[in-house]
């Protein structure tokens, strides 16, 4: 499912459509304003990766030395970007 980018003013004035698509569709929406991405309007069961449904995913996984150096850059400047869940026990 890729994103569907629309201008701030389109989807206010196609606002019940695209929640619709939301909703019926699994459509995800980024509202561009000025150019930028500003917002998103996404579908209310998409799914969010946890930390402990990552871990399952990779427990099997061997890395090399490189990959796992590469990966703990990529953790570490995640965790400073991301938020949390809103609920912790989610």
């Amino acid at each position: 499912m890729s994103d569907t980018p629309i201008s701030v003013t389109e989807a206010a004035r196609n606002f019940a459509d695209c929640v619709n698509r939301a909703h019926y569709q699994n459509q995800t929406f980024v509202l561009i304003k000025n150019g930028v991405p500003f917002a998103r309007l996404v579908p209310a069961g998409e799914t969010t990766c946890r930390g402990k449904d990552l871990a399952e995913a990779l427990a099997d996984v061997e890395l090399s030395p490189a990959e796992a150096r590469a990966w703990q850059r990529d953790l570490k400047g995640a965790r400073k970007r991301l938020k949390p869940p809103r609920d912790a026990w989610e």
